[in-house]
């Protein structure tokens, strides 16, 4: 008996797993706000330079830039007369005075004038809160593995809560950076143990169903954000607003029960056990959890106690050609995805269509492609699903480059569609590296396409700097960089209806049989054929 078939006794699919999907989802719902905060906390309003203190009343004159509007960091040393045709020029200076900012919200950038030449410091600080998400999965991963999925669960609400709070009331932008740095340190200390903590408590035959639904919470949490933006219009209330209601989940996740496989693993069997009979009693088979031993427990536990008394490292990924194959095409479409998600993601406001429409656009993507990924991955495979997720994204971003900035609207479906490949491609990659690499090595797996794809993530925003040198230089690069992550995924074997590998040998094998099964694909089929044989006379019916 596995421990899904065990799980089956005591209620694989009952109130309590309604009750653990909601005490573990409701908590994504945020994620989304801390994530894509600084689409609204960040906007750049319209500004100019603030005139000197001893300007004379009237209208102040600015200079124009080559394009005929308004220099925004630029103003005269000497006024010319506002009478005077606007086209007229004369010497000019910086703002030495500050800016004022035309807008109805504030934001970081207002507050602490991150325009002009401090303008790369507002892609900085959404860096540092990457960096925060790539380092705190090094650290979370390994401190969960010590104290337990739940205590780092719980913690790390209890992180956010304290570093998103604090941050609303930073008093300069290097306290925000620190703050923020340390909100996505939690932010993976919480999507660790949940994706693990998912699909523990359901039999395998739902957890594609629970990490679905989980994943929509997520989606979900992108509708809110701009009715929130919408409706608290100070960047300071609204950091405040998305990060105190986890001072509540952090109390609330005390509920949340304990991954049982780790419980065993640590050597809390007798823990594990009581947990399995009070979820048999909350489901209503209370009978069928007092049958449970601590043997039988062990028993089926077996498996994943000898995989883990085997010690495995990263060193290990590189043992044999397939497992290099796979190291390094994942890699590449893991950095390739969170690079380009996150240049589309967080460049809302360079569409120049309403931002909290757009951004309510954005989210509603997520919601077909995740189904039609599905339905792809089911039917046509992960391989092509993936590649022709990358591609498709590669092509719409290099495609922005070419079209017009007067054609806002078609840029914008450009962004949005790519946008949906992308998130497609997500969906696909996080199934598809669990199937690719043996059980013995998986965890190590998924860490290292993890950290890819937040080491893209990080460094996404920095790209747009180079903006400066030429405005397409960053979609040059954002959709090459998925054309190539894609190209890579076309390397992958595939893993559709095919048993997952537990060691590096079965591996080996296995790939072995796949690209046996390419060369020749009707032996393959001709193989799955059952012959008819010839039956006993004496079976005939008369």
């Amino acid at each position: 008996m596995t421990f899904s078939e065990l799980l089956d006794r005591v209620g694989g699919v009952g109130p309590f797993q309604l009750l653990h999907l909601t005490l573990i989802g409701l908590p994504v719902l945020g994620m989304a706000n801390h994530n894509l905060l600084q689409i609204f906390t960040a906007i750049t309003p319209v500004h100019h330079c603030r005139p000197p203190p001893n300007a004379s009343a009237g209208p102040w004159v600015l200079p124009t830039g080559p394009d005929g509007k308004p220099e925004k960091c630029l103003r005269f040393i000497h006024p010319p007369n506002a009478s005077l045709p606007n086209g007229t020029q004369g010497a000019t200076e910086p703002c030495l005075d500050g800016w004022t900012y035309i807008s109805s919200r504030d934001s970081i950038v207002s507050e602490w004038d991150l325009v002009c030449d401090s303008y790369k410091l507002k892609e900085l600080a959404q860096s540092i809160f990457m960096a925060g998400v790539l380092i705190g999965g090094i650290v979370f991963g390994n401190l969960s593995d010590r104290f337990g999925r739940k205590t780092i669960l719980s913690w790390s609400y209890l992180l956010l809560a304290a570093s998103g709070s604090s941050a609303a009331f930073s008093p300069n932008f290097h306290a925000y950076l620190v703050f923020r740095f340390l909100t996505g340190c939690s932010m993976s200390g919480i999507t660790l143990s949940t994706v693990i903590l998912n699909v523990e408590w359901v039999p395998t035959r739902v957890r594609a169903i629970q990490s679905t639904a989980v994943g929509y919470c997520y989606t979900i949490g992108q509708f809110v954000l701009p009715g929130l933006a919408y409706a608290i219009p100070q960047w300071r209330w609204l950091q405040l607003t998305v990060s105190v209601p986890y001072f509540i989940v952090f109390l609330w996740s005390w509920w949340v029960a304990e991954s049982v496989s780790w419980m065993v693993l640590s050597g809390r069997s007798s823990k594990a056990l009581k947990t399995l009979k009070w979820v048999a009693a909350f489901n209503g088979k209370k009978e069928e959890g007092e049958k449970l031993t601590l043997e039988e427990l062990k028993l089926n536990l077996q498996k994943e106690i000898t995989l883990a008394k085997a010690k495995y490292s990263v060193v290990d990924l590189f043992r044999t050609p397939i497992l290099r194959l796979v190291l390094f095409c994942l890699s590449l479409a893991w950095f390739a995805t969170g690079f380009a998600y996150y240049s589309l993601a967080m460049g809302v406001e360079d569409f120049g269509v309403d931002l909290y429409l757009l951004q309510i656009v954005f989210a509603g993507a997520d919601v077909p492609s995740k189904f039609v990924s599905v339905l792809s991955m089911s039917y046509l495979g992960r391989r092509i699903t993936q590649a022709a997720s990358l591609l498709l994204a590669g092509g719409s971003i290099l495609a922005l480059t070419l079209v017009p900035s007067d054609l806002q609207t078609l840029k914008t479906v450009l962004a949005v569609f790519g946008k949906g490949c992308l998130s497609s491609s997500f969906s696909c990659l996080f199934l598809y590296t669990s199937e690719l690499y043996p059980t013995v090595i998986r965890q190590t797996g998924l860490g290292v396409s993890n950290l890819w794809t937040r080491v893209g993530s990080m460094l996404a925003p920095l790209m747009k700097i180079l903006a400066e040198v030429q405005p397409f230089i960053p979609n040059v690069i954002y959709g090459v960089m998925a054309l190539l992550g894609g190209s890579a995924a076309l390397f992958l074997p595939e893993t559709l209806n095919r048993h997952l590998p537990e060691t590096i040998e079965d591996m080996e094998n296995w790939s072995q049989q796949a690209k046996e099964t390419e060369k020749d694909p009707e032996g393959e089929k001709a193989s799955q054929r059952i012959p008819l044989q010839p039956c006993d006379p004496g079976l005939v019916p008369s």
